[in-house]
């Protein structure tokens, strides 16, 4: 169970405490929401308590919760706001605290719409930044460059295939073990929160897979890391950004050509050949379509561009 330990000066009763605690854990049971997430919805809800402890000037329990009014929640934002917390941030932070208090109203009886009909501040999403084909090639192929030891190499190229090759997250082609490493032509990948789903493996990262297997000195073991680092033990994942940062400075590309943007380029690729949003979604491992609908409004921007060079009136 999750144990909600009060930021330095706040006081919450036992009863919202063990409520806080009861939520989290129904957050990661039921919901699948990773450890992360859940460390920083308590983190967020903390926060809120923390000012609704000043504001009423008194202990935040679930008597005082009870009365948050469209003014309190309206005092809180400006007081985020002041902080200068980003749109981005609020926006999220408020996201968690509804979710506590709609779980919380349902339990106690408390009328939620003050609390829910809080509006979030507009922020503009950032758009995912892709490589061309042409750049994603360049970059598994100058990563190849980047160590001394063919090994290492073999095995920045193999993760980076990955990535691109098959739209992993890095944590994820991080977690493949020894028994993964003649790679089938269909992966069963866990991603985030335990979602499961199977993503199609193309021959070329079967090959680079393979290669890096063949040279590695470290034998694959069944419930071993597949990806080790120099010294035999996991590879982190700050290796790989760095290989990918070397790379992109020899190549001349943005700061925004990261290990994820392989991932981001995998999946914009496939949509501009005419792949199917929900097949995507599913390769992806999205929980929500309007997650991967952000790839739409990239390839948009780049038909936009196209069409503004060549149009005869442009």
């Amino acid at each position: 169970m999750t144990e909600t330990r009060p930021a330095a000066g706040l006081a919450i009763s036992p009863a919202l405490s063990d409520a806080l605690d009861r939520w989290l854990d129904h957050q990661r049971a039921l919901n699948g929401a990773s450890a992360n997430t859940v460390k920083a919805y308590q983190a967020d809800v903390l926060g809120f308590l923390a000012f609704m402890t000043v504001h009423f000037g008194g202990p935040a329990g679930l008597g005082p919760v009870a009365r948050i009014g469209v003014a309190d929640m309206r005092s809180w934002m400006a007081h985020e706001r002041g902080r200068d917390q980003s749109a981005r941030s609020l926006a999220r932070a408020l996201s968690a605290v509804k979710g506590f208090y709609r779980w919380l109203s349902e339990r106690e009886g408390y009328e939620p719409s003050a609390v829910l009909s809080t509006r979030a501040p507009r922020f503009q999403r950032k758009l995912p930044r892709p490589l061309s084909e042409a750049a994603a090639a360049e970059v598994i192929g100058t990563a190849a460059l980047q160590a001394r030891e063919s090994w290492v190499a073999a095995r920045d190229v193999a993760v980076m295939t990955l990535l691109y090759g098959c739209g992993l997250r890095i944590s994820e082609a991080l977690a493949l073990t020894g028994a993964d490493a003649a790679l089938p032509p269909v992966l069963r990948i866990i991603g985030k929160g335990g979602k499961e789903r199977l993503v199609p493996v193309l021959p070329a990262a079967q090959a680079a897979v393979a290669d890096y297997a063949r040279q590695c000195p470290y034998r694959p073991e069944r419930g071993a890391p597949l990806f080790r680092g120099q010294r035999g033990g996991a590879l982190n994942a700050r290796a790989i950004q760095k290989v990918m940062e070397q790379t992109r400075m020899q190549l001349g590309l943005p700061a925004t050509a990261t290990p994820h943007a392989l991932r981001h380029s995998f999946a914009t690729h496939l949509l501009t050949a005419g792949g199917d949003l929900r097949a995507i979604q599913e390769l992806l491992g999205h929980a929500s379509l309007s997650t991967t609908q952000t790839y739409t409004s990239v390839d948009a921007r780049r038909m936009m561009e196209v069409y503004d060079a060549a149009h005869p009136r442009a």
